[in-house]
């Protein structure tokens, strides 16, 4: 079997001219680094250097030999330096997240990757978590960010963050002034989240937990159309309360009080359990410190 020893031998008595020249850069003797090139001789039984000459010069199979060490000499260096140095980790990175995410802290995360490992390229994958779920478990994506919903015991969750969120509807379209029991609010159209949402599928257990079952309802998987049906007065929705503080702050949207008020929903790093990628571990601890859903298209 060929290695690298010898692979080292004929590259270097090549590129320096000679076997005395080959050993002292290799820090062994003249007849170790002549006893590797013959092995390689022996192995695919060709000579590698014309020995009729003064100088040690390939023969025809020696060229092919050298390019051929030259190329995996140099894979065998990059693969050391990658395992060394995390900074030279090169691959493609599949992340999935939510929308909520995409608006808010995925800018610092992908910031913050990139100054740690500039040479992965990332490939972000914005959808429901319930689709998600699934190409995580298709290897479409590494690592996905989701509600904390999906318990699965083929994944490994690692807890990121929490997002406040509150009722929200058009100022004048409901009576602000005290707070709503959820079975006055559910008498309301509600624009909710459905079942492939992480968010919709928190929120609905949490309405059947108070034996709420609203009947008027607009069901939207888009976070953005939301924000724009409920400012357009069509109905309450549960939203982020603090990335939607300008909308607040301008009259577009006011907090409708609720007793008992909305839970905060929890936010979880993913990944196969039979993942075992120091990448991926590091990418989970990036995420716990970038995670923050207070204000949108975060960038530092």
């Amino acid at each position: 079997m060929m290695t690298f020893k010898q692979l080292e031998a004929i590259y270097w008595v090549a590129q320096l001219g000679g076997f005395s020249q080959a050993a002292n850069k290799l820090h062994t003797t003249q007849s170790a680094v002549s006893k590797r090139v013959q092995e390689l001789e022996v192995l695919f039984s060709t000579p590698l250097f014309d020995r009729s000459l003064r100088t040690a010069r390939l023969t025809e199979k020696g060229e092919e030999m050298f390019v051929l060490a030259k190329q995996m000499l140099a894979q065998r260096d990059a693969a050391v330096e990658q395992f060394v140095s995390p900074t030279v980790i090169e691959r493609r990175l599949k992340i999935g997240v939510t929308e909520l995410t995409a608006l808010t802290w995925l800018p610092r995360l992908v910031s913050m990757i990139q100054t740690c490992y500039p040479k992965v390229i990332i490939e972000p994958d914005v959808d429901m978590s319930a689709a998600l779920r699934d190409k995580l478990l298709a290897d479409e994506v590494d690592i996905m960010i989701v509600p904390s919903v999906l318990e699965d015991p083929r994944f490994t969750a690692k807890s990121v963050g929490k997002v406040e969120n509150a009722w929200m509807c058009k100022p004048g379209l409901l009576d602000a002034r005290r707070p709503l029991r959820m079975h006055e609010l559910a008498a309301h159209r509600l624009l909710i989240q459905g079942q492939q949402s992480g968010t919709g599928i928190a929120y609905g257990h949490w309405l059947k937990t108070l034996g709420v079952q609203p009947t008027n309802t607009i069901v939207c998987n888009s976070l953005l159309a939301m924000i724009g049906m409920a400012v357009s007065g069509l109905g309450v929705s549960y939203l982020p309360r603090h990335c939607l503080a300008p909308l607040l702050d301008r009259g577009a949207l006011e907090v409708v009080n609720t007793t008992p008020v909305l839970p905060e929903t929890s936010y979880a790093a993913m990944y196969k359990s039979e993942q075992r990628s120091t990448l991926i571990s590091s990418i989970v601890m990036l995420a716990q410190e970038s995670c923050d859903f207070t204000h949108t298209y975060q960038i530092e």
